[in-house]
């Protein structure tokens, strides 16, 4: 078996659901299918045992650690030659390991992720988010897009890499932005990393605003945990969404007190994001929706980002990281 497919589910049920019936579609089906259940208070058991055979699928039940010790969990019993992470609210396109198998053929590769994208059946809400989460204009195209302004860096919703870099590496800390930090273990191990950009898999998101925020949130407060664990690892890119809070406050602050003018370079920015992401959708709709959620992403990863910035450089405090994530792997 070449593949072992790894996901932690914590209440998920439905979206399970969804993503069993993707992987029972594969073209190519050289793989099996662990999900491991992690104290959910809702088990999807009966989902997992519905595609066992179509989908392969071994099901284990855990308490609750937190997704990094469930994937981990996952590893230690899988049997492929290559570990496969989706998250549990992706859907898998039909030719995907048809596209993986014939590109690592020609192109081996240690450590591999795709892109993510949003299916024509997501709400126009997730569609909104999943472009402010992949464009240029909000990202820098860190998470797989065409454009990039850093290396790029595999992520669990899309993303494997062989039992060679499981042996060497081991597993995934219990931490925020846990598939950063793996992805920056293996390649300072020295395996090789790549993009396989057909490979891309249907990301649901969060289905409103709110929920998006405080994972944004918590997205930037990692970046500054990072940094602490791989000195120099912070680029331009992660200052980005920090610097827009701090210029939109500038920006207001000066509209306020001198001219209603200042506000002009925002307002051409919103346009482009509106523009760009109804190119893109092909909806007005969406397109609207696009500006709410980007300003969302942008704020909700710029505060958390000068937050945890302030609190653990600026002040000292939180700096011991390692004895940050033992005491939350223990949680």
């Amino acid at each position: 078996m070449k593949f072992s497919v790894i996901v932690p589910v914590y209440n998920r049920i439905d979206e399970v659901r969804d993503l069993l019936a993707s992987l029972a579609a594969q073209s190519v089906r050289d793989f099996e299918t662990i999900i491991v259940e992690d104290g959910s208070s809702e088990p999807c058991r009966t989902a997992a045992e519905e595609f066992a055979d179509s989908a392969n699928v071994r099901y284990y039940y855990k308490e609750n650690e937190g997704r990094s010790i469930a994937r981990n969990y996952g590893m230690e019993r899988s049997k492929g030659d290559y570990l496969v992470f989706f998250d549990s609210d992706c859907v898998i396109p039909p030719d995907y390991f048809q596209i993986v198998s014939g590109y690592l053929r020609k192109h081996p590769l240690d450590c591999y992720g795709g892109p993510d994208a949003a299916h024509d059946s997501f709400s126009d809400t997730q569609k909104a988010i999943n472009y402010s989460m992949t464009s240029f204009l909000t990202t820098g195209g860190i998470r797989g897009g065409k454009v990039q302004l850093e290396k790029f860096t595999p992520r669990t919703f899309n993303m494997g890499f062989s039992r060679m870099v499981y042996n060497r590496v081991g597993g995934f800390r219990e931490m925020f932005s846990e598939d950063i930090d793996m992805s920056t273990r293996i390649r300072n191990a020295g395996f090789t990393i790549g993009l396989i950009r057909p490979a891309k898999v249907w990301h649901k998101r969060r289905i409103d605003f709110k929920k998006f925020f405080r994972q944004v949130h918590v997205f930037g407060m990692s970046r500054i945990t990072l940094q602490l664990l791989y000195p120099g690892s912070m680029k331009l890119v992660h200052w980005l969404p920090a610097l827009f809070v701090l210029g939109c406050i500038a920006l207001l602050l000066l509209a306020i007190f001198c001219s209603p003018w200042w506000l002009l370079p925002l307002a051409v920015y919103l346009l482009a994001i509106f523009i760009t992401a109804v190119i893109s959708t092909r909806s007005l709709k969406i397109g609207a929706l696009a500006v709410p959620a980007s300003l969302i992403q942008l704020w909700g990863y710029g505060t958390g980002f000068i937050k945890a910035y302030v609190t653990k450089i600026i002040l000292g405090r939180g700096r011991d990281i390692e004895e940050e994530i033992e005491i939350r792997r223990k949680k």
